[in-house]
């Protein structure tokens, strides 16, 4: 074991994979969670438990790690900078204040000459009505939400009348595009100018819910090098550390637009693990605690499902996989409808 103790915030299944790609790097982790049942603790050295407002618990916390970083963007700010004024946090606390805001999100992109979908902030329900423009659209909270949660569906005015939405919650309204495909952009950053970035990641959605990621993705050479610009530029500007995603739609005259910045390593990314020969986790972890940069190789195209719900238990009781077939069970402890429960990647 190295000298170094990562902390971790989150104990889902992308802090588990964290956990799980530290020990690889014989880095000791402690996962803090406001989930007693939190499937990470399976995987890392030390489990604590508690809110994230608990500043007693976080404190105990804090003591024991070197550093901390999280898998998850929705923790509050004020936590992360209390933390960081005792251990560094990476990535940084004002680059997840950013992100959690999706009208500051945006504004940042677009103030780097990025592409995005139109969008416009919503206080109340009248604003909307005066917009018929931004329609068909999607409306979404500015904080918060995620896999759908927090987001609806608009195609016409007369539609809100039938939806229970609570505007005493701030919004943005985006227009939607005529979608093409969706694509990702996995980046770690290492430092200034030092990345290494993995081939654009093809998603395919369901409810609102990721369901299939694939590489090679089916676009051409221009959406190729420029979702990867795009990614770097956006990487740069936060000076980030760590690995980022960057989701993009492709519209049906092949524009490419973000649609939103995830600061950590991400569901999409999980064929990394297999079809690479480091992850996203391992570089999320090379890159907080400062270890070596090793260039990226592909070692085959993949597919990685989602399992929701009770598709997992087919998995967990089939009694061999294919060669080529990789399962990752979350042993979330409780199977729920739209939960993601695991995964499987497939090397083609």
């Amino acid at each position: 074991m190295s000298d170094t103790t990562l902390g971790i915030i989150g104990g889902g299944q992308l802090g588990s994979m964290l956990a799980i790609a530290a020990k690889k790097l014989k880095i000791k982790t402690i996962v803090f969670c406001d989930d007693v049942d939190a499937p990470a603790q399976n995987f890392c050295n030390k489990f604590i438990s508690g809110n994230y407002d608990d500043k007693n618990r976080i404190i105990e916390f804090v003591n024991q790690v070197d550093l901390v970083t999280y898998e998850f963007e929705n923790i509050p700010f004020e936590t992360l900078n209390e933390i960081n004024k005792l251990k560094a946090v990476l990535p940084k606390p004002s680059v997840n204040r950013l992100i959690q805001h999706r009208l500051a999100e945006k504004d940042f992109i677009n103030k780097l000459n990025i592409r995005t979908t139109r969008y416009v902030s919503i206080d109340k329900k009248s604003d909307i009505d005066a917009l018929e423009d931004f329609l068909p659209g999607i409306l979404k909270t500015t904080t918060l939400g995620y896999d759908g949660k927090g987001q609806y569906p608009i195609n016409s005015s007369e539609e809100l009348n039938s939806l229970n939405i609570d505007f005493s919650k701030e919004y943005i309204l985006e227009k939607l595009v005529k979608l093409k495909k969706e694509i990702s952009i996995i980046i770690t950053r290492f430092s200034n100018n030092k990345y290494e970035i993995y081939e654009p990641i093809e998603n395919t959605h369901e409810d609102q819910i990721l369901k299939q990621s694939k590489i090679p993705a089916d676009i051409n050479e221009k959406i190729f090098n420029q979702s990867k610009e795009w990614a770097m530029l956006i990487a740069e500007e936060l000076k980030y550390i760590g690995t980022l995603c960057v989701e993009f739609f492709i519209d049906r005259n092949d524009n490419l637009y973000v649609n939103e910045v995830a600061p950590r390593v991400h569901n999409s990314g999980h064929l990394t693990i297999n079809a690479f020969n480091v992850s996203q986790f391992e570089n999320h972890v090379r890159a907080v605690c400062g270890l070596e940069q090793i260039p990226l190789k592909k070692i085959s195209n993949a597919k990685m499902i989602n399992l929701i719900g009770d598709q997992i238990s087919h998995y967990r009781n089939l009694p061999k996989l294919e060669n080529n077939e990789f399962f990752f069970d979350y042993l979330k402890k409780e199977i729920k409808e739209k939960r993601k429960m695991g995964h499987i990647t497939i090397l083609i």
